[in-house]
């Protein structure tokens, strides 16, 4: 029986985290963006927020050190509002596991969604 595991993280998401290697990522977004569409495979997480995901995956699983920004978001679209305060609470967690990471790449909307 494993143990130490974050009840956040369920047997899909756990198997994906083993498959990966240098090079793959994986995308965690609320509920607007478009997995279905955009990825070969969608894992919900249904009303779990990012960085409590974060603070399960993170003690399980390296940050590629070897590209240069390992963790990115979606950069906002001209004109939306951000709240900084969710980024912050990324990169809180971020610190906490691997706290030598780079800064977060802010990636435009449609590369983004063409990198996923």
């Amino acid at each position: 029986m494993l143990v130490g595991i974050s009840p956040l993280i369920g047997p899909e998401l756990l198997s994906t985290l083993c498959r990966m290697g240098h090079g793959d990522e994986i995308v965690l977004a609320d509920a607007h963006f478009p997995g279905e569409s955009c990825s070969r495979r969608c894992l919900r997480a249904d009303g779990l927020l990012i960085a409590d995901l974060l603070e399960g995956i993170l003690p399980l699983f390296a940050l590629d050190t070897y590209v240069d920004h390992p963790v990115a978001t979606m950069a906002p679209v001209p004109g939306d509002q951000l709240d900084p305060a969710v980024e912050s609470s990324y990169r809180q967690v971020i610190d906490r596991h691997w706290p030598d990471t780079p800064a977060i790449e802010q990636v435009e909307r449609f590369a983004f969604y063409e990198r996923t």
